[in-house]
């Protein structure tokens, strides 16, 4: 490898005279090109940012206060109003109180080499599409990029965005990551709020916001933060993670306003045995309140710098950014920064809360998803904790999708991209490679937080301290002038970085379960078209589509094969990359008919029912009588989006069917109304329903307790909305069960039958035989993810649903068709004896029901048998009206039951052929089929058998 060329500032020169190129044409890109050391901020191959021209590059840096800079914003933005000149100060003031959060005196003399944050206005609508949620409180900026759909709210900016703001990001821009709704503080209840020291502390105190700005130093530093997620749509590609898709600008830097933590902490006078700060905020979540920790010994540390801040850039923070109050922890991972701080509770181990064990970890890429769900100790290995930011940068210009005419264009681009890194460590270098990484050159790198370093006064409020210290904090920039005809000759452009640890950005990626700390070369490709250079990044956030990464795996390039996909010329042929699996086509070919919300809803009932799967719509009226699920499966869906029930639930087979039923697809403004539509139907309850379940909504009930029964299986109790809610499932019928990974939020669906009595009030109880991996079968995702449940998650429960329902006194009802019956014969396999058990049940309670039943119940062991006692107990007395034959395959010493599999002949035995009976069977797919096979080659009738 070539040794790196460094650039200096006649780096344009240099590359003219070396390529025998003509000086660029005044209207090229040397008019765009960023010199952030003279404060100019215009952009190569984009538009100039709203905040800056030529005219106003000293005077953005110039104002002599803060509101002559807010006056300065509002005339730019043509605000007419008397009172907008103040509008930045205003947002720092709690009502009734206005000289609150006055800055000092000093706060009004900036240095010119000083970078201020770019001129900001706050948001002041709540966005339709938050309306509905429980941030309706919280106005936002449209241009963020939801990574997560409406709710929770997880964002970052585009990229181009991010980077055109310069050193300091805008609140309304900065990412955000949010694990649940953002709690509500109201400006006049600011200073009151209260957060506690506690713990292992020997002077356990309680402070307000108020005492903690009038009675502490106040500090103001620029520090960055980042996402543990940045770039982890990268991983995404290459294997789906259990996290949502950050593209690269899950970065944000901020002047921060506070107190350092250390200076509360020190004064509550910490214990010997004390070791960590646990850090536990206001927000209410599934798993509880949000908390997490660091070591003690960093936070009494002032290198690391950690702070209790209660201002962003100058102004109270926002409801996103833990207002009104949050810790900052430079250099480490954005998840260890708490948001809407409560409490620090001092500690000997790390916290034991959910998200710090199950989230923020960088589990070995050898564990797959599977074995992460099945065994928990990985999880609770804390070497696995992710602390201090890895090595990372990015490429903001070329821009994804951005084009440079060869011919017109300027004969010198300049490159130009992010760098950061972890624990207070410098990035020290920055290459660039235009030869796949054979050879790189240094770029040149610009540090803006250093000169704060020689700003020794207060601003915002706070004291400029940052002289002595050695720790970086803050992201920096990077920029390489590349000749234009370089670039024509290249296939893409490689970046990575280095700190002062020698710690450099790896070649190729680390995959882990969730994804985080993505650090490898940034890369974008670039493709000749023409006249044109076209440039393509690696991903888009979120669902957003594009990306090389994309392009390649559709066309089944394996991304892992350490070429990027690609084939290198001149290197031996690289392994074949597997074909990617086809995606089952689930529309009618030819059909482009745009159905309104109007349309669908006249579709909504049970004579004609339209429902909707991924922007689709189908008709499910043919298919009524046909459905598995009975016909209310399909009303129950009618005029809805069914899209996460029918992924989840639905086989290859079901999904190759759905083109005969298309119909053709929803507009774009129907499929938003849909997404708030379940979000409506929760909000506007008020008064208390008397029936838990809806067939149409999804409903909440929370994890009371579990029962062990053996060491696979549980009983899941979960509590209604009250003590005196019925939950409404009707005999022989099942519900579904909706779990949410809470990292990607990606839906588990599953139709259990509740073990619960129909008669019982305010609690729900389902049996759960657990399915763990073994070296010869995964798991069962469901059940797998339902053991891991805390008490206290809420779960989502919908029906009832299914085909079959026992109505009492030997009636019956088959999708819709009564049949009185004689007798029930069962045969169930396993946990597939939940619906058995329920109709079992509701026959025998009923003393003056003459209807008889044979239960036959398979399993393997004995300690498999489910409901053993409840059965045996309702058996007793009742046995001229019921028999139960348990059979086991591997039977103990002194079983005195049957032993083998059910089959045919053991029904034959035990049951004859008769037209007054009905043949109830729920258990494993081999079970059901085989015996389907046996009973009709007896002479049963397809409409004598059902199938749970």
């Amino acid at each position: 490898m070539e040794d790196p060329i460094p650039q200096d500032q006649h780096t344009e020169e240099l590359l003219l005279k070396q390529n025998n190129l003509p000086p660029s044409p005044p209207d090229s890109e040397e008019r765009f090109a960023v010199d952030r050391e003279k404060g100019d901020a215009n952009v190569i191959g984009g538009t100039e940012p709203s905040w800056r021209n030529d005219s106003e590059d000293r005077e953005a840096y110039s104002f002599s206060s803060r509101e002559e800079r807010a006056a300065d914003t509002s005339k730019r933005k043509g605000d007419s109003s008397e009172d907008a000149g103040s509008a930045v100060l205003n947002r720092d003031a709690t009502n009734g109180d206005s000289d609150y959060f006055a800055d000092s005196d000093s706060s009004k003399i900036v240095s010119p080499d000083v970078p201020l944050p770019p001129p900001s206005t706050a948001p002041s609508r709540v966005l339709d599409i938050d309306q509905k949620t429980p941030d309706s409180h919280v106005p936002r900026d449209p241009r963020l990029i939801r990574l997560t759909g409406v709710h929770p709210f997880n964002v970052e900016p585009p990229l181009s965005d991010l980077f055109n703001e310069g050193f300091l990001t805008s609140p309304e821009l900065f990412y955000v990551r949010n694990h649940g709704a953002v709690p509500e503080v109201h400006d006049e209840d600011f200073p009151d709020w209260q957060f506690s020291v506690e713990g292992l502390v020997e002077n356990p105190i309680t402070l307000t916001l108020r005492q903690l700005i009038e009675e502490y130093q106040q500090i103001t530093c620029p520090i960055t933060l980042v996402c543990a997620g940045n770039r982890r749509k990268e991983q995404n590609q290459v294997r789906k993670s259990k996290g949502f898709s950050w593209g690269a600008a899950g970065v944000s830097t901020a002047l921060w306003t506070g107190v350092a933590m250390a200076d509360v902490i020190r004064k509550a006078r910490p214990k010997r045995r004390a070791r960590y700060v646990c850090m536990a905020g206001a927000d209410e979540l599934p798993n509880g309140n949000y908390e997490t920790s660091v070591k003690l010994n960093w936070v009494m540390d002032p290198n690391k710098g950690v702070m209790l801040a209660h201002k962003m850039n100058g102004e109270m923070l926002r409801p996103d950014h833990g207002k009104p109050l949050r810790a900052v922890i430079p250099g480490q991972i954005g998840g260890r920064s708490v948001k809407w701080l409560k409490r620090l509770v001092i500690t000997e181990e790390p916290s034991k809360n959910w998200y710090h064990i199950y989230d923020n970890r960088v589990l070995p890429t050898t564990v797959s998803p599977e074995e992460s769900a099945n065994n928990p100790k990985w999880w609770m290995d804390e070497r696995y904790a992710i602390y201090d930011l890895s090595v990372n940068s990015a490429i903001a210009y070329p821009a994804h999708e951005e084009q440079l005419c060869l011919k017109e264009g300027p004969a010198v681009y300049k490159a130009r991209g992010y760098a950061y890194t972890g624990g207070g460590r410098r990035i020290t270098r920055v290459e660039v490679s235009t030869d796949k990484g054979r050879s790189w050159l240094l770029a040149d790198v610009e540090y803006p937080e250093d000169r704060y370093r020689e700003f020794e006064k207060e601003l915002y409020g706070g004291q400029v301290d940052m002289y002595w210290r050695e720790a970086c904090f803050c992201w920096c920039f990077w920029s390489m002038y590349i000749a234009t005809a370089d670039l024509a000759d290249a296939k893409d452009i490689l970046v990575r970085a280095m700190d002062d640890s020698m710690n450099l950005q790896p070649r190729d990626m680390y995959w882990s379960v969730l994804g985080m700390m993505n650090n490898p070369w940034f890369r974008i490709t670039i493709s000749k078209e023409g006249d044109y250079l076209r440039f393509e990044h690696p991903t888009q956030p979120a669902l957003i589509p594009g990306g090389w990464m994309e392009r390649v795996k559709k066309a089944g390039g394996n991304l892992a094969n350490g070429f990027w996909g690609e084939k290198i010329e001149g290197e031996d042929a690289i392994p074949e990359a597997k074909e990617v699996a086809k995606e089952i086509p689930m529309k009618k070919e030819g059909v482009d008919r745009v159905i309104t919300i109007d349309e669908l809803r006249k579709h909504d009932g049970k004579d004609d029912p339209w429902f909707v799967v991924n922007g689709e719509v189908y008709d499910g009226t043919t298919f009524l009588k046909g459905h598995p699920g009975g016909a209310q499966s399909i009303i129950s869906a009618a005029g809805l989006d069914s899209s996460d029930e029918f992924m989840a639930i639905h086989s290859e087979t079901a999904k190759a069917m759905m083109p005969q039923y298309h119909l053709g697809s929803l507009d774009k403004a129907a499929q938003s109304i849909l997404s708030e539509g379940e979000l409506a139907a929760e909000s506007n309850d008020s008064a208390p329903r008397p029936i838990f379940l809806d067939s149409r909504t999804w409903r909440k009930a929370v994890l009371h307790s579990k029962k062990v029964i053996s060491w696979d299986t549980r009983i899941f109790i979960f509590k209604l909305e009250h003590d005196s809610q019925n939950l409404g499932l009707p005999v022989g019928q099942h519900l579904m069960i909706r779990l949410r990974d809470p990292v990607t939020r990606e839906a588990i669906i599953r139709s259990y039958t509740p073990i619960s009595d129909i008669s019982e009030k305010g609690y729900l109880r389902v049996l759960v035989k657990v399915y763990f991996d073994t070296d010869a079968a995964k798991g069962g995702q469901m059940t797998k993810a339902m053991d891991a449940l805390p008490i206290g998650h809420g779960v989502d429960f919908k029906g009832p649903i299914g085909k079959f329902e026992y109505q009492g006194k030997g009636l019956t009802s088959i999708n819709g068709v009564k049949k009185r019956v004689k007798k029930f014969v069962m045969i169930s396999g396993g946990s597939g004896i939940t619906p058995v058990f329920q109709i079992f049940r509701a026959v025998i309670q009923d003393a003056e029901d003459k209807t008889t039943c044979t239960l036959f119940d398979g399993n393997r062991l004995l300690e498999d048998i489910l409901c053993k006692e409840d059965l045996d107990a309702l058996l007793t007395g009742n046995e001229d009206r019921a028999k139960i034959l348990y059979t086991l395959t591997k039977a103990p010493e002194g079983w005195e039951g049957l032993k083998g599999r059910i089959d045919g002949e053991l029904v034959k035995k035990h049951c004859g052929l008769d037209e007054d009976s009905i043949v109830l069977i729920c258990g494993p797919d081999a079970l059901e089929k085989s015996m389907h096979k046996a009973l009709l080659e007896q002479g049963w009738r397809d409409d004598q058998l059902v199938f749970f």
